[in-house]
């Protein structure tokens, strides 16, 4: 376990292998972990060094966080990124990010070109108002509370949202919501609810990947056609039997969608189907 200190408290982070940098970031109630056997995939190449953060007030960062309630919004975790970067004197890196964590590695790109060398996003929303109607209404103080005040309610919900979902998934989810603090629980989703980055991806001009499960119903899968259409360097994988978990769904064909970009040198326009 690793972390380095910051304003807003601790930063934990996991990192493994040799080589070139990339940077993954989860998604709202989850944690680094979600990342653990992409990371492993990826070390044994013998190319990367693969740091996985948790964001503040989820997984390890969560325990002894000074934040305040503006520390859990898109573009304070894109400032935690870029600080994490600067301390471990990472200059440029590919970023990648799952669900929210994809949404900051977006806005992280295009506030800090020089320092994102290409983004990945998986099942991650470009428009707010694509997520579930669950979790929209999280990002509501009041209705937030009474849920976390009633943790029945929260372990109904997931239940609901994860019924078609593996063991694995739920599991993880489960236990990654009990370290989650309830400042970062509605803050965090309440601020994604609102972002739309349709207008501003129009200035990203690096490689952009993104990753959608045609079965997922925590994010629209339709948000691929926004990156497809607004961003002028993109590939596209729909995976066919996934849903919002494509790397634990379909973990094959995912590493090699996410391999074959990382290491793809050159810039290229592609839109594909990464299964049938």
């Amino acid at each position: 376990m690793s972390s380095i200190v910051t304003e807003q408290g601790i930063l934990h982070y996991e990192s493994i292998g040799r080589g070139e940098p990339v940077i993954l970031l989860h998604g709202w109630i989850n944690s680094w972990d979600v990342w653990r056997e992409p990371m492993i995939t990826l070390a044994k190449t013998g190319r990367y060094r693969v740091y996985a953060l948790d964001f503040w007030g989820f997984g390890d960062s969560a325990t002894g966080a000074r934040a305040s309630s503006s520390s859990f919004r898109i573009d304070s975790y894109v400032e935690m990124v870029n600080q994490f970067m600067t301390v471990l004197g990472i200059q440029h890196a590919p970023v990648f990010g799952h669900s929210m964590g994809g949404t900051v590695a977006l806005q992280m790109a295009l506030s800090y070109p020089d320092s994102v060398r290409k983004v990945a996003v998986v099942g991650s929303p470009v428009v707010g108002k694509s997520l579930n109607p669950f979790l929209q209404l999280a990002g509501y103080g009041s209705i937030a509370k009474l849920i976390w005040r009633y943790p029945i309610i929260v372990h109904s919900i997931m239940r609901i949202l994860l019924a078609r979902d593996s063991k694995k998934v739920r599991s993880m989810i489960f236990r990654d919501v009990q370290r989650t603090t309830i400042e970062s629980f509605f803050r965090s989703i309440g601020d994604l609810r609102d972002t739309d980055l349709r207008e501003d991806l129009s200035h990203l001009d690096i490689p952009t990947l993104g990753i959608y499960g045609m079965k997922d119903n925590i994010v629209s899968p339709n948000n691929a056609k926004l990156l497809n259409k607004n961003v002028q360097l993109n590939q596209v994988a729909m995976m066919a039997h996934s849903r919002h978990f494509p790397m634990i769904d379909e973990p094959e064909t995912f590493m090699q969608t996410l391999g074959t970009f990382l290491q793809n040198n050159h810039v290229t326009e592609m839109v594909r189907e990464a299964s049938e």
